[in-house]
């Protein structure tokens, strides 16, 4: 009998599992995660969960009924250690287990500070999983001084939950602006506004150079020769894709485990989809962090293993929730050069151009630009900068 195994148990493998199932694949399947607790939504960790706001019940993405009415079996807490593409098995503790395709939903892992400038004492933290927020949340105390590393948006989100939670906040960008690598300068001028309103020391072109303590951080040292106390220290420098099993097996990497248009990799039966897998992507190769992508790209797998024979389209769309402002990001601004605002007040939104091409927009607090900016990309339509840029123009007579 067929047997698809899944090794990753985060939002790419949970709907690969569910999308094989729905679509009427009738042979087993085996969902492996090496985190205990069920598939969830990892984006309320750092922000509803730390909050209080959202049960951990809440945030699991299906409940334990689903996997056994649909009788796909599920090893949370089970590190698988090897694979073998010939044999087509894959090691889980003692156990080994044969597979007919193998499907690597392994995701990624946060960047750390190196241990020898203090990245290993007690109260500095990452933001990735279930256990980094529960280890992370009895040090979140009203009061108390947060430094954040890193001013991208895991950053920026850290640092907005943090003084809802009474925190004095003190975050540090080595760059010339926050999200210097993924923005424009008007939307790094926006968030930078939004953050100095709400308390936010913030300290752009200055890095860390080491935290201090006793086994617990107590101080950072910052390369503008400024010294602070600090109780805790949130680090958000960026995610790196989890390959080791890849690589190990001997499966081709490219900035992730590298997929053909269809998700296979090198290895014949193995198939890789999310934050781990890398794909053809115009005439480029790119690797999408997001959880859209994640469940696109997860199920565009599921549905090739049952022979759809499908490229993977990808539709890039993101999103970022910091104090009262929700932004939504249509597309990718790669190449642009210039960018087009409209400003609606409470409402605003970036329009990235190369020449007349759209390329992306920004929008917070903008639904509605968001929706169709999102439209006009998707169907490789540009949009008038003369209109973008009045708050009055007619939006909507742009996908006419």
């Amino acid at each position: 009998m067929s047997h698809v195994i899944v090794i990753g148990a985060g939002q790419a493998g949970a709907s690969c599992v569910a999308k094989l199932r729905n679509g009427g694949f009738e042979g087993a399947i085996t969902l492996i995660g090496a985190e205990p607790a069920l598939p969830y939504q990892r984006p309320p960790l750092s922000k509803a969960y730390l909050l209080g706001d959202m049960p951990l019940e809440r945030m699991f993405l299906r409940p334990d009924s689903f996997y056994a009415d649909n009788n796909i079996t599920v090893r949370m807490g089970d590190a698988v250690t090897a694979i073998d593409t010939s044999a087509q098995t894959v090691t889980v503790g003692s156990d080994t287990l044969d597979y007919t395709d193998l499907v690597l939903t392994t995701g990624s892992s946060p960047r750390r500070l190196p241990a020898s400038i203090g990245g290993d004492l007690d109260g500095v933290f990452t933001v990735r999983d279930l256990a980094d927020v529960d280890k992370m949340a009895p040090w979140c105390q009203s009061g108390k001084t947060a430094l954040i590393v890193g001013g991208g948006y895991i950053g920026l989100e850290a640092a907005a939950v943090c003084c809802k939670l009474g925190l004095t906040v003190v975050l540090v960008e080595m760059a010339d602006r926050i999200l210097q690598r993924v923005a424009a300068p008007e939307t790094s001028d926006y968030f930078r506004t939004l953050h100095a309103g709400h308390g936010v020391d913030l300290r752009e072109g200055v890095g860390l150079t080491r935290l201090t303590g006793d086994g617990t951080v107590s101080g950072a040292e910052l390369t503008d020769g400024t010294a602070l106390d600090v109780d805790l220290v949130i680090v958000g420098v960026g995610i790196s894709p989890e390959t080791g099993l890849a690589e190990a097996a001997g499966i081709a990497l490219d900035n992730g485990i590298a997929t053909d248009a269809q998700g296979r990799t090198s290895a014949p039966h193995v198939w890789a989809a999310g934050d781990c897998a890398s794909f053809p992507y115009k005439g480029d190769r790119i690797r999408l962090e997001s959880v859209p992508n994640a469940i696109d790209q997860a199920e565009c797998v599921a549905e090739n293993i049952m022979g759809a024979a499908k490229d993977y389209v990808a539709r890039p769309w993101f999103w970022s929730d910091q104090f009262d402002v929700k932004l939504q990001i249509a597309g990718l601004n790669t190449g642009y050069d210039r960018v087009v605002t409209r400003d609606g007040g409470t409402a605003k939104s970036f329009w990235y151009y190369a020449g007349d091409t759209l390329l992306a927009v920004d929008a917070a607090n903008d639904p509605r630009a968001y929706m169709i900016g999102k439209r006009l990309i998707e169907a490789g339509k540009s949009a008038d900068p003369s209109v973008v840029a009045d708050p009055a123009g007619d939006l909507k007579a742009l996908l006419k």
